[in-house]
């Protein structure tokens, strides 16, 4: 168990140290103020989509999806029950109905993009990568298709078709990538196109962190570690939410495997949407920044031990 926790920690330490180069750039004011805009963008357009059209590419086939059909099955059912949790539990944490959806979102979803497939395939490979991505189908549909749209406040709230939300980069470098494995893109693609992708994914993770550290790095951060809601959100979060899930799943029959990926879903710190969505709009960062920089930090520990526990069960 002391193996698997260390194995997981080293990972976990390096997303931590580029949180706060992230951080100390914008204390320092080396880089420019709107650094967060473009680092956001790389990552939304480039770094994200990158990461999953690689995996797709050189993992997905008709026999693989055969095999692993029942993954989407499992990341449906935590989806929904996440969803439920979420909305449940989010009734306690506040009366504002703005603030409410906040920690609505935050206790549905955790940071399965930036971190998790940061994290994912140092600690379980491209194969668990490839069985990440799969669970996170359903995830992803309900992120975007209904989960962004809880960020923005009831003032300014327009009715959107579900199809223009879930067209975005994401959803469209996943279907991208399932084509293009399916169609044994990886024999015929030129191999500087797959290196080039490869080398992209790469950028991914640990600019994440940086951007989640310059971002946390713009507030006043004594005033950030005063709300005692978000140490017990992060808590729900880290630790009680993923284990009623892995567990839910595990009842319902989910291998090793699935367990495992499902952890890395659900048991993920909070991500800067619940900062960057409320921002456009001039309502109050304060509780998602809040939430950002104390889940971040926390996951560093409550990751690996969460994975080591999961072990046990092999």
């Amino acid at each position: 168990m002391l193996d698997t926790f260390l194995a997981t920690l080293t990972p976990m330490m390096v997303m931590l140290v580029c949180l706060l180069i992230g951080f100390m750039l914008r204390k320092s004011k080396v880089v420019p103020e709107n650094s967060a805009s473009v680092m956001s963008k790389l990552e939304v357009y480039v770094f994200l989509p990158a990461q999953i059209l690689y995996t797709f590419i050189t993992s997905c086939t008709l026999e693989s999806i055969i095999v692993q059909y029942p993954v989407i099955f499992y990341g449906t059912l935590g989806t929904a029950a996440a969803i439920l949790l979420g909305f449940l539990i989010s009734r306690v944490f506040s009366q504002n109905r703005d603030e409410r959806q906040i920690y609505q979102y935050a206790l549905t979803f955790a940071n399965t993009g930036f971190l998790g497939m940061s994290v994912v395939p140092q600690i379980m490979g491209e194969e668990g990568m490839y069985t990440y991505m799969l669970f996170l189908l359903p995830v992803n549909l309900a992120l975007y298709g209904w989960g962004i749209n809880t960020l923005v406040p009831a003032a300014h709230r327009k009715k959107q078709s579900v199809f223009k939300r879930i067209l975005n980069p994401t959803i469209v470098a996943m279907a991208c990538g399932i084509i293009l494995g399916l169609l044994g893109a990886k024999t015929w693609l030129p191999e500087f196109m797959l290196t080039t992708t490869k080398n992209l994914a790469g950028c991914m993770g640990p600019v994440a962190m940086v951007l989640t550290g310059f971002v946390v790095g713009g507030y006043h951060i004594p005033s950030l570690l005063k709300n005692k809601r978000v140490y017990a959100a992060s808590a729900l979060r880290l630790f009680l939410i993923p284990m009623l899930l892995v567990g839910l799943l595990w009842c319902a029959g989910a291998g090793t495997v699935t367990l495992q990926v499902a952890m890395f879903a659900f048991a993920t710190a909070l991500g800067l949407n619940t900062v960057v969505i409320p921002a456009a709009y001039d309502a109050d960062t304060t509780t998602g920044a809040s939430m950002a920089l104390i889940s971040h930090v926390l996951s560093v520990i409550s990751i690996p031990v969460l994975y080591a526990l999961l072990r046990l069960l092999e």
